[in-house]
Protein backbone atom coordinates (compact mmCIF):
# COMPACT_ATOMS: atom_id res chain seq x y z
CA UNK A 1 0.00 0.00 0.00
CA UNK A 2 1.24 3.81 -0.81
CA UNK A 3 -0.12 6.71 -0.69
CA UNK A 4 -0.17 7.03 -4.39
CA UNK A 5 -2.25 3.66 -4.82
CA UNK A 6 -4.90 5.18 -2.13
CA UNK A 7 -4.87 8.87 -4.34
CA UNK A 8 -5.46 6.32 -8.11
CA UNK A 9 -8.35 5.23 -6.18
CA UNK A 10 -10.05 8.19 -4.85
CA UNK A 11 -9.29 10.08 -8.30
CA UNK A 12 -11.66 7.45 -9.59
CA UNK A 13 -14.92 8.68 -7.33
CA UNK A 14 -16.74 11.52 -9.25
CA UNK A 15 -17.55 14.60 -7.03
CA UNK A 16 -21.51 15.20 -7.48
CA UNK A 17 -21.63 18.49 -6.68
CA UNK A 18 -17.96 20.50 -7.17
CA UNK A 19 -17.64 17.49 -10.33
CA UNK A 20 -14.66 16.01 -11.58
CA UNK A 21 -13.14 13.80 -9.08
CA UNK A 22 -13.22 14.41 -4.97
CA UNK A 23 -8.95 14.96 -5.00
CA UNK A 24 -9.09 17.37 -8.07
CA UNK A 25 -12.37 19.00 -6.21
CA UNK A 26 -10.72 19.80 -2.83
CA UNK A 27 -13.06 17.43 -1.05
CA UNK A 28 -10.48 15.16 0.10
CA UNK A 29 -8.26 16.62 3.19
CA UNK A 30 -5.52 15.72 5.19
CA UNK A 31 -5.10 12.20 4.01
CA UNK A 32 -3.09 9.69 6.70
CA UNK A 33 -2.00 6.09 6.05
CA UNK A 34 -1.00 4.82 9.62
CA UNK A 35 0.11 0.96 8.87
CA UNK A 36 -3.18 -1.04 7.62
CA UNK A 37 -5.52 1.86 8.01
CA UNK A 38 -6.33 5.04 5.95
CA UNK A 39 -7.53 8.38 7.75
CA UNK A 40 -8.55 11.12 5.86
CA UNK A 41 -11.61 14.07 6.16
CA UNK A 42 -14.24 14.59 3.06
CA UNK A 43 -14.29 18.51 3.84
CA UNK A 44 -18.12 20.14 2.49
CA UNK A 45 -21.19 22.12 2.69
CA UNK A 46 -23.37 20.83 5.35
CA UNK A 47 -26.33 21.00 3.29
CA UNK A 48 -24.38 18.84 0.45
CA UNK A 49 -24.13 15.90 3.11
CA UNK A 50 -26.90 13.69 1.86
CA UNK A 51 -25.23 13.61 -1.92
CA UNK A 52 -21.70 13.27 0.00
CA UNK A 53 -22.66 9.90 2.14
CA UNK A 54 -23.12 7.86 -0.91
CA UNK A 55 -19.45 9.28 -1.76
CA UNK A 56 -18.19 8.32 1.63
CA UNK A 57 -19.54 4.81 1.14
CA UNK A 58 -18.20 4.24 -1.86
CA UNK A 59 -15.01 5.13 -1.18
CA UNK A 60 -14.58 2.91 2.50
CA UNK A 61 -15.42 0.02 -0.16
CA UNK A 62 -13.08 0.83 -2.42
CA UNK A 63 -10.16 0.95 -0.23
CA UNK A 64 -10.80 -2.21 1.57
CA UNK A 65 -10.77 -4.17 -1.63
CA UNK A 66 -6.86 -2.88 -1.78
CA UNK A 67 -4.16 -5.07 -0.75
CA UNK A 68 -2.74 -4.05 2.60
CA UNK A 69 -5.92 -2.09 3.93
CA UNK A 70 -7.73 -3.61 6.47
CA UNK A 71 -9.46 -0.41 8.18
CA UNK A 72 -10.62 3.20 6.07
CA UNK A 73 -11.67 6.11 8.36
CA UNK A 74 -13.80 8.68 6.56
CA UNK A 75 -15.00 12.02 8.23
CA UNK A 76 -17.49 14.27 6.49
CA UNK A 77 -17.29 18.11 8.09
CA UNK A 78 -17.22 21.52 6.82
CA UNK A 79 -18.55 25.00 7.38
CA UNK A 80 -21.87 26.08 6.29
CA UNK A 81 -22.39 28.65 3.93
CA UNK A 82 -24.95 30.15 5.46
CA UNK A 83 -23.12 30.79 8.80
CA UNK A 84 -19.58 31.62 7.84
CA UNK A 85 -16.92 31.71 11.17
CA UNK A 86 -16.94 34.54 13.04
CA UNK A 87 -13.99 36.42 11.84
CA UNK A 88 -14.75 39.45 14.31
CA UNK A 89 -11.00 40.30 16.30
CA UNK A 90 -11.70 39.46 20.27
CA UNK A 91 -10.53 40.99 22.61
CA UNK A 92 -7.60 40.14 24.15
CA UNK A 93 -7.61 37.96 27.47
CA UNK A 94 -5.92 39.90 30.18
CA UNK A 95 -2.75 38.95 31.03
CA UNK A 96 -2.77 37.41 34.50
CA UNK A 97 0.13 39.01 36.87
CA UNK A 98 2.05 36.97 39.35
CA UNK A 99 -0.09 34.96 41.31
CA UNK A 100 0.81 32.86 44.50
CA UNK A 101 1.36 29.32 45.32
CA UNK A 102 -0.87 27.84 47.39
CA UNK A 103 0.13 27.49 50.93
CA UNK A 104 3.53 28.91 50.29
CA UNK A 105 3.94 32.64 52.26
CA UNK A 106 6.80 33.71 51.09
CA UNK A 107 8.99 32.79 47.97
CA UNK A 108 12.96 33.79 48.46
CA UNK A 109 15.28 33.32 44.86
CA UNK A 110 19.11 32.33 45.19
CA UNK A 111 20.55 33.51 42.03
CA UNK A 112 24.27 34.10 40.22
CA UNK A 113 25.41 35.99 37.56
CA UNK A 114 27.45 33.16 36.54
CA UNK A 115 28.06 29.30 36.92
CA UNK A 116 30.73 27.67 39.95
CA UNK A 117 29.82 30.32 42.69
CA UNK A 118 28.37 27.98 45.01
CA UNK A 119 24.82 29.13 44.44
CA UNK A 120 23.09 25.46 45.08
CA UNK A 121 25.69 25.27 48.22
CA UNK A 122 24.30 28.20 49.64
CA UNK A 123 20.64 27.44 48.37
CA UNK A 124 20.67 24.25 50.45
CA UNK A 125 22.44 25.13 53.37
CA UNK A 126 20.12 27.87 54.07
CA UNK A 127 17.11 25.59 54.06
CA UNK A 128 18.49 23.52 56.18
CA UNK A 129 19.43 26.28 58.22
CA UNK A 130 16.15 27.66 58.14
CA UNK A 131 14.57 24.55 59.10
CA UNK A 132 16.66 24.07 61.96
CA UNK A 133 15.11 27.16 63.38
CA UNK A 134 11.53 25.29 63.19
CA UNK A 135 10.63 26.91 59.83
CA UNK A 136 8.86 25.59 57.21
CA UNK A 137 10.91 25.12 54.31
CA UNK A 138 10.08 24.18 50.62
CA UNK A 139 13.26 23.99 48.11
CA UNK A 140 12.57 24.09 44.83
CA UNK A 141 15.75 22.93 42.02
CA UNK A 142 15.13 25.77 39.51
CA UNK A 143 18.13 24.81 37.57
CA UNK A 144 16.74 22.13 34.90
CA UNK A 145 19.46 21.81 33.04
CA UNK A 146 22.15 20.91 35.92
CA UNK A 147 20.04 19.96 38.97
CA UNK A 148 22.14 19.31 42.11
CA UNK A 149 19.56 19.41 45.06
CA UNK A 150 18.81 15.82 45.04
CA UNK A 151 22.56 14.80 45.54
CA UNK A 152 23.29 17.84 47.93
CA UNK A 153 19.75 16.88 50.23
CA UNK A 154 20.18 12.95 49.83
CA UNK A 155 17.43 12.23 48.02
CA UNK A 156 16.43 9.63 45.90
CA UNK A 157 13.46 7.92 44.40
CA UNK A 158 10.99 9.29 42.04
CA UNK A 159 7.71 11.74 43.06
CA UNK A 160 4.77 10.40 42.72
CA UNK A 161 1.18 11.86 41.37
CA UNK A 162 -2.12 10.10 42.89
CA UNK A 163 -4.22 12.10 40.20
CA UNK A 164 -1.72 12.58 37.37
CA UNK A 165 -2.08 16.30 38.21
CA UNK A 166 -0.85 16.81 41.51
CA UNK A 167 2.65 16.48 42.06
CA UNK A 168 3.80 15.02 45.47
CA UNK A 169 7.19 15.99 46.67
CA UNK A 170 9.82 14.45 48.71
CA UNK A 171 11.60 15.57 51.91
CA UNK A 172 14.65 15.18 54.08
CA UNK A 173 16.46 16.55 56.43
CA UNK A 174 12.94 18.85 57.53
CA UNK A 175 13.05 20.38 53.44
CA UNK A 176 9.98 19.71 51.02
CA UNK A 177 11.84 19.50 47.80
CA UNK A 178 11.51 19.14 44.04
CA UNK A 179 13.96 18.85 41.18
CA UNK A 180 13.62 17.88 38.15
CA UNK A 181 16.88 15.64 38.83
CA UNK A 182 14.22 13.30 41.14
CA UNK A 183 12.40 12.53 37.51
CA UNK A 184 15.83 11.44 35.35
CA UNK A 185 18.61 9.50 35.55
CA UNK A 186 21.61 11.41 37.61
CA UNK A 187 23.96 11.24 34.74
CA UNK A 188 21.03 12.07 31.88
CA UNK A 189 20.82 15.28 29.89
CA UNK A 190 17.67 17.50 29.56
CA UNK A 191 17.55 18.78 26.42
CA UNK A 192 14.44 21.41 25.81
CA UNK A 193 13.92 24.21 24.50
CA UNK A 194 12.50 27.40 26.13
CA UNK A 195 8.74 26.86 25.98
CA UNK A 196 9.48 23.10 27.71
CA UNK A 197 11.45 24.60 30.24
CA UNK A 198 9.34 27.03 31.46
CA UNK A 199 6.19 24.55 31.13
CA UNK A 200 7.84 22.02 33.74
CA UNK A 201 8.99 25.25 35.79
CA UNK A 202 5.38 25.86 36.30
CA UNK A 203 4.63 22.17 36.63
CA UNK A 204 6.68 22.23 39.98
CA UNK A 205 6.06 25.73 41.27
CA UNK A 206 1.86 25.35 40.26
CA UNK A 207 1.10 21.38 40.40
CA UNK A 208 3.60 20.18 43.28
CA UNK A 209 1.71 19.92 46.90
CA UNK A 210 3.68 22.15 48.84
CA UNK A 211 1.50 22.09 51.92
CA UNK A 212 1.83 25.26 54.40
CA UNK A 213 4.90 26.79 54.01
CA UNK A 214 7.10 29.85 55.65
CA UNK A 215 8.76 29.94 52.59
CA UNK A 216 10.26 28.33 49.42
CA UNK A 217 13.72 28.85 48.43
CA UNK A 218 14.33 28.29 44.56
CA UNK A 219 17.51 27.46 43.19
CA UNK A 220 17.85 29.42 40.44
CA UNK A 221 20.05 28.55 36.81
CA UNK A 222 22.55 31.08 36.56
CA UNK A 223 22.62 33.88 34.05
CA UNK A 224 19.12 35.81 33.28
CA UNK A 225 17.24 34.00 31.42
CA UNK A 226 13.72 31.96 31.08
CA UNK A 227 14.14 30.54 34.38
CA UNK A 228 14.07 33.84 35.42
CA UNK A 229 11.74 35.74 33.64
CA UNK A 230 9.05 32.47 34.25
CA UNK A 231 9.66 32.69 37.89
CA UNK A 232 9.16 36.61 38.31
CA UNK A 233 5.90 36.35 35.89
CA UNK A 234 4.15 33.97 37.33
CA UNK A 235 4.96 33.90 41.18
CA UNK A 236 5.26 36.65 43.74
CA UNK A 237 8.95 36.73 44.84
CA UNK A 238 9.38 38.35 47.97
CA UNK A 239 13.11 38.82 47.50
CA UNK A 240 16.50 37.35 45.69
CA UNK A 241 19.63 36.48 47.35
CA UNK A 242 22.84 37.09 44.50
CA UNK A 243 25.74 34.86 45.17
CA UNK A 244 28.97 35.65 43.79
CA UNK A 245 32.67 35.14 44.59
CA UNK A 246 34.57 38.15 44.96
CA UNK A 247 36.79 38.45 42.07
CA UNK A 248 36.03 40.88 39.22
CA UNK A 249 34.65 38.89 36.58
CA UNK A 250 32.15 37.13 38.68
CA UNK A 251 31.00 40.48 40.15
CA UNK A 252 30.28 41.82 36.56
CA UNK A 253 27.93 38.94 36.13
CA UNK A 254 26.41 39.42 39.48
CA UNK A 255 25.53 42.91 38.72
CA UNK A 256 23.67 42.06 35.48
CA UNK A 257 21.65 39.55 37.61
CA UNK A 258 20.64 42.20 40.08
CA UNK A 259 19.76 44.62 37.22
CA UNK A 260 17.51 41.47 35.89
CA UNK A 261 15.67 41.58 39.20
CA UNK A 262 15.28 45.33 39.12
CA UNK A 263 13.73 45.18 35.98
CA UNK A 264 11.21 42.42 37.10
CA UNK A 265 10.38 44.02 39.93
CA UNK A 266 12.24 41.63 42.29
CA UNK A 267 13.41 43.15 45.57
CA UNK A 268 17.61 41.93 46.36
CA UNK A 269 17.19 40.68 49.50
CA UNK A 270 20.96 40.88 49.85
CA UNK A 271 24.58 39.80 48.69
CA UNK A 272 26.54 36.55 49.57
CA UNK A 273 29.96 36.61 49.27
CA UNK A 274 30.62 32.87 48.92
CA UNK A 275 34.52 31.20 48.71
CA UNK A 276 35.38 34.26 50.78
CA UNK A 277 38.64 33.23 52.47
CA UNK A 278 40.52 29.74 52.40
CA UNK A 279 42.28 28.80 55.64
CA UNK A 280 44.76 25.87 55.88
CA UNK A 281 43.66 22.85 57.36
CA UNK A 282 47.39 22.24 58.34
CA UNK A 283 48.96 25.11 59.17
CA UNK A 284 46.08 27.74 59.69
CA UNK A 285 47.22 30.09 57.46
CA UNK A 286 44.04 32.19 55.90
CA UNK A 287 44.58 33.57 52.12
CA UNK A 288 41.66 35.10 49.96
CA UNK A 289 42.19 33.30 46.70
CA UNK A 290 39.99 35.01 44.44
CA UNK A 291 40.32 38.21 46.43
CA UNK A 292 38.45 40.03 49.16
CA UNK A 293 36.28 42.31 50.23
CA UNK A 294 34.56 43.07 46.20
CA UNK A 295 31.15 41.55 47.15
CA UNK A 296 31.02 43.74 50.37
CA UNK A 297 31.43 46.68 48.19
CA UNK A 298 28.97 45.84 45.76
CA UNK A 299 26.54 45.78 48.37
CA UNK A 300 27.38 49.12 50.36
CA UNK A 301 27.05 50.16 46.63
CA UNK A 302 23.34 49.10 46.32
CA UNK A 303 22.53 49.81 49.70
CA UNK A 304 21.56 45.82 50.19
CA UNK A 305 23.10 44.02 52.89
CA UNK A 306 26.04 41.74 52.64
CA UNK A 307 24.28 38.61 54.40
CA UNK A 308 27.38 36.66 54.94
CA UNK A 309 31.20 35.80 53.71
CA UNK A 310 31.42 31.89 53.57
CA UNK A 311 34.64 30.59 53.22
CA UNK A 312 36.07 28.21 50.68
CA UNK A 313 36.05 24.91 52.43
CA UNK A 314 36.81 21.66 52.04
CA UNK A 315 34.33 20.15 54.41
CA UNK A 316 31.16 22.28 53.43
CA UNK A 317 31.95 20.80 49.62
CA UNK A 318 32.47 17.14 51.33
CA UNK A 319 29.34 17.47 53.12
CA UNK A 320 27.10 18.86 50.28
CA UNK A 321 28.58 16.02 48.21
CA UNK A 322 27.43 13.26 50.99
CA UNK A 323 23.76 14.16 50.89
CA UNK A 324 24.21 16.55 53.92
CA UNK A 325 24.46 20.01 53.97
CA UNK A 326 27.03 21.14 56.71
CA UNK A 327 24.51 22.94 58.43
CA UNK A 328 22.95 18.93 59.09
CA UNK A 329 26.11 17.57 59.14
CA UNK A 330 28.32 19.85 61.57
CA UNK A 331 24.94 21.94 62.62
CA UNK A 332 27.15 23.57 65.49
CA UNK A 333 30.68 23.85 63.79
CA UNK A 334 32.17 26.77 62.51
CA UNK A 335 31.81 26.01 58.79
CA UNK A 336 27.98 26.17 59.60
CA UNK A 337 28.07 29.64 61.45
CA UNK A 338 27.46 32.01 57.92
CA UNK A 339 24.61 29.80 57.11
CA UNK A 340 22.58 30.19 60.17
CA UNK A 341 23.58 33.91 60.39
CA UNK A 342 22.24 34.45 56.81
CA UNK A 343 18.75 32.28 58.30
CA UNK A 344 18.74 34.40 61.57
CA UNK A 345 19.30 37.48 59.40
CA UNK A 346 15.78 36.76 57.30
CA UNK A 347 13.63 35.34 59.95
CA UNK A 348 14.47 38.82 61.44
CA UNK A 349 13.45 40.39 58.03
CA UNK A 350 10.35 38.54 57.72
CA UNK A 351 11.74 36.92 54.55
CA UNK A 352 11.54 33.47 56.14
Amino acid sequence: MSREAVLEVLKSIKDPVLGGDIVASGVTRALNLDGTTVRFVMEIAPEHAPQYQAVKTEAENRLQEMDGIDQVSIVLTGHSAKAPPDLKPKAPAQPQGPQSIPGVERILAVASGKGGVGKSTVSANLACALAARGRRVGLLDADVYGPSQPRMLGVSGRPSSPDGKTILPLRNHGVTMMSIGLMTNEDQAVVWRGPMLMGALQQMMMQVQWGALDVLIVDLPPGTGDVQMTLAQKARVDGAIVVSTPQDIALLDARKGIDMFKQLNVPIAGMIENMSTHVCSNCGHEEHVFGHGGVAAEAAKLGVPLLAEVPLDMQIRLAADGGAPVTVAQPDGARAQAFHRIAEHLIQQGMA
